[in-house]
């Protein structure tokens, strides 16, 4: 017995396995890799191909943060500085990312042939319910810039059980009028495609100024070997419907509504905002922030709880026409108190930006002057509830 339990303890001591320390790093090492980079998908939809890029696991416990991007971007130029940004990794760990690419808009993809005919906007919106099935994903938190956000829109409005809440950056939902569509054609005569679609993205100062970003993207999309995919689909953005919504039929999730100071939609995302109840606080919260450079002290906090009954503007510095490339940090910050509002990540740590303005930053309420209530970020949602208001925006700056 004493032999047999010797030999069993010799052969334990062997080393069988040669090698397994290193092949467990390699695959802990492909792993991060392939998280990093995501998965990349093509989903048949019933009007045509997606592609789709996956980042992190398929948890279905909580919904997916599905995203799309605007014209003259893709999904990789549009969100990476975002969701690579240091502080989002707070919220990515924590959520499977979904990011969308408009047909023929993805890296690499090849030219459509002459005479193709491109999806309508509304088309591409109703691709979205199979990349959800793809994915086994009942519900998404929709992040959308431009065209994506009236994309995201759409659905939202014909999809409402699907969709948990939106970040709606530089949207605009109303169709061309004769005004805009004769600008347009004679934008087509004198400028090119690619100056067309820059002052789309970027503000008149980021124009005039000839920024590093716009430079950068000046180059990569009068570059891009697809641009007249991108023509197809600057057309179909241009020739889009008006989306049909007030306060008695708005959206039926939390809205985040963003643009920049001075971004070439400011006017059309405050028109959309004026749209939205402010008074629903049973299943609708929305928060308007208006990315601005008026004060250098400008900061983006605010804590989104469900008793938030009005529009916030916040104002955010040098954000330009593409806060989400500009301005990562406070639109994260502003990303994950949103989140916080809808019953994620309730025990998540403020950030180092919250920390160091919690105590200066507060929103307060009143009417006629005989209730008031102030709010700091590190309250959460105790205390009583607000009082009905009308449409109202609240600025809160420090």
């Amino acid at each position: 017995m004493t032999t047999e339990m010797q030999e069993i303890a010799i052969t334990e001591d062997k080393p069988l396995l040669t090698g397994q320390a290193d092949t467990t790093k390699d695959a802990e090492l492909a792993a991060r890799i392939l998280l990093d980079q995501g998965q990349e998908h093509s989903v048949e939809t019933p009007h045509g191909v997606l592609h789709v890029t996956l980042h992190g696991t398929r948890t279905t416990r909580r919904p997916a943060i599905l995203t799309f991007h605007d014209v003259g971007l893709d999904s990789k130029s549009c969100f990476s500085p975002l969701f690579k940004f240091e502080e989002m990794q707070e919220i990515v760990k924590n959520f499977t990312l979904i990011h969308i690419d408009a047909p023929g808009q993805e890296e690499g993809a090849a030219a459509y042939p002459a005479g193709y005919q491109y999806p309508s906007m509304e088309t591409i919106s109703e691709m979205i319910p199979a990349v959800l099935q793809f994915f086994n994903f009942r519900t998404v938190i929709g992040v959308g810039v431009g065209a994506g956000a009236y994309i995201l829109a759409r659905f939202a409005l014909t999809n409402p059980d699907a969709v948990e809440g939106l970040v709606l950056i530089n949207i605009d939902t109303n169709a061309r009028g004769w005004i805009d569509w004769a600008a347009q054609k004679l934008s087509s005569v004198t400028s090119s495609l690619t100056e067309q679609i820059l002052c789309h993205l970027f503000s008149q100062e980021e124009l005039s100024s000839s920024t590093d970003l716009v430079q950068s993207y000046r180059e990569r999309i009068s570059k891009a070997p697809n641009l007249s995919n991108m023509e197809l689909l600057w057309k179909s953005y241009n020739s889009r419907r008006d989306l049909i919504f007030d306060r008695n039929s708005a959206f039926k999730c939390p809205v985040m509504l963003v643009v920049g100071d001075h971004a070439p939609y400011e006017d059309a995302a405050v028109e959309c905002n004026s749209k939205m109840d402010p008074t629903t606080t049973s299943f609708l919260k929305v928060v308007f922030i208006r990315v601005s450079s008026v004060s250098a002290s400008s900061v983006c906090l605010c804590f989104f709880s469900p008793l938030l009954t009005s529009s916030v503007l916040l104002q955010m510095a040098d954000a330009g026409g593409l806060p989400q490339l500009t301005q990562p940090a406070k639109l994260t910050e502003a990303f994950k108190y949103f989140i916080q509002g809808m019953g994620y990540m309730a025990s998540s740590c403020m950030t180092r930006l919250s920390r160091s303005r919690t105590t200066s930053l507060s929103s307060s309420y009143s009417m006629d002057g005989s209730r008031s209530r102030s709010r700091t970020l590190s309250q959460g949602s105790q205390g009583g509830q607000m009082p009905p208001s009308p449409s109202q925006t609240m600025e809160v700056s420090c």
